[in-house]
């Protein structure tokens, strides 16, 4: 195909006639092999756009294309063959008593010969790292474990996209962890499209492109570093700023003076040693 992979053309939305708009007019392109983080306060609209993009939703206004496809209901299910959702709650997606049912589960019911499915099984348990726990029951594991077999089970249907509509917020710190490190592997190493959706900045670093938005409207969009440059903006939204960023801002003002804006503990690291290097 030629053009981009999702597209959003003056799209509006709102749950109800008597409700407030949730979306207001919201133009926005994702090119195929992009990573995208879509930020915003509670309310800002953003899950409402994983949910558009999948046919979950209808807008009231507006088009929104995948793939070439216009989403409606005659091309639902084809739009639903390029796209694939990871929930905030990974248990609300198990269908199967074991992990390598569970992944199964969405291969026969796209008619996928026996010796291709057992393929694909385990060659996306192995990428998130769940090759030993192939027949534990999906109930039984972590919460970080549950989301990476949840990842690997959108995997194996082959999607351009993968759509993590807060798929860390119900996580611990290792948990969340695991997440961002298993999102930001498989970007590296599959040209496919990620679509990363949450209110915590500390998730958007891998990210090629921001999109932020605010009160239902796109308020910028820019790359994580050109982002962090825009703390007491991101503050006005109801956006909290990262550790890193916070204080590489004090350093900063203390007369630090720092090449680049750093996007985690490693990049503060280099660029404190690059400082202190010069004294």
């Amino acid at each position: 195909m030629s053009g981009p992979l999702i597209e959003f053309q003056n799209v509006s939305f709102r749950y109800g006639e008597d409700q407030p708009w949730v979306l207001k007019n919201v133009n926005f392109t994702i090119g195929e092999g992009e990573s995208i983080a879509i930020i915003g306060h509670n309310g800002s609209g953003k899950s409402t756009i994983a949910k558009l993009i999948n046919g979950l939703l209808s807008p009231q206004a507006g088009k929104i294309f995948v793939d070439g496809m216009r989403v409606n209901e005659k091309n639902i299910w084809a739009v639903r063959k390029s796209v694939g959702m990871v929930f905030q709650n990974p248990d609300n997606q198990f269908v199967g008593t074991t992990v390598r049912d569970d992944i199964a589960f969405g291969l026969e019911n796209r008619g996928i010969p026996r010796e291709e499915m057992i393929r694909r099984i385990e060659e996306c348990l192995t990428v998130v790292n769940m090759s030993d726990y192939v027949q534990h029951e999906p109930h039984r594991l972590s919460g970080g474990q549950k989301q990476r077999v949840a990842i690997a089970g959108v995997l194996a249907i082959l999607p351009k996209v993968i759509i993590l509509d807060e798929a860390t917020s119900m996580l611990d710190p290792k948990g969340r962890s695991e997440i961002v490190d298993t999102v930001s592997a498989l970007k590296n190493n599959r040209h496919m499209s990620f679509i990363t959706i949450t209110h915590d900045l500390n998730e958007i670093i891998h990210a090629d492109r921001v999109i932020v938005m605010n009160d239902g409207e796109l308020w910028l969009e820019a790359t994580p570093r050109q982002l962090f440059t825009k703390k007491d903006e991101l503050v006005q939204i109801g956006l909290n700023i990262p550790f890193v960023a916070r204080l590489a801002e004090e350093l900063t003002r203390v007369g630090v003076e720092l090449e680049k804006h750093p996007l985690n503990h490693e990049e503060l690291l280099e660029e404190l040693w690059t400082y202190h290097s010069k004294m």
